[in-house]
């Protein structure tokens, strides 16, 4: 598989970019576990990260990008600059990971 890369810059440093191809987005919606959050609850009181939660995002993340790139690919992009993520909640116990950005061909 060819290199393929994503930046939160308008531009690539050291690239030219010879072609936009438009929009691209990958999405995911999770649902929390409720073994999660019964240890979100407790760690609510006493503090801490809650790792439970970071993977879950960390994996949603993936997945989203990783949805992204294929329909960047799909268009015949290399990159794609600009990147951005959202979260959102869709229902209770249920969040959305959006991640957007413009599909470009660099030299």
């Amino acid at each position: 598989m060819s290199e393929f890369i994503l930046s939160n810059l308008e531009t690539v440093p050291g690239r030219e970019i010879v072609s936009w191809k438009g929009l691209v987005q990958g999405n995911t919606v999770r649902a929390k576990h409720v073994g999660r959050d019964i240890m979100a609850g407790l760690k609510n009181i006493v503090g801490g990260e809650l790792r439970g939660y970071t993977e879950l995002l960390e994996d949603a993340r993936g997945q989203a990008t990783e949805r992204m790139i294929d329909e960047a690919r799909s268009m015949g992009a290399n990159a794609v600059v600009n990147v951005r993520f959202s979260t959102s909640s869709v229902a209770q116990g249920a969040s959305e990971l959006y991640v957007y950005g413009t599909a470009v061909v660099l030299d």
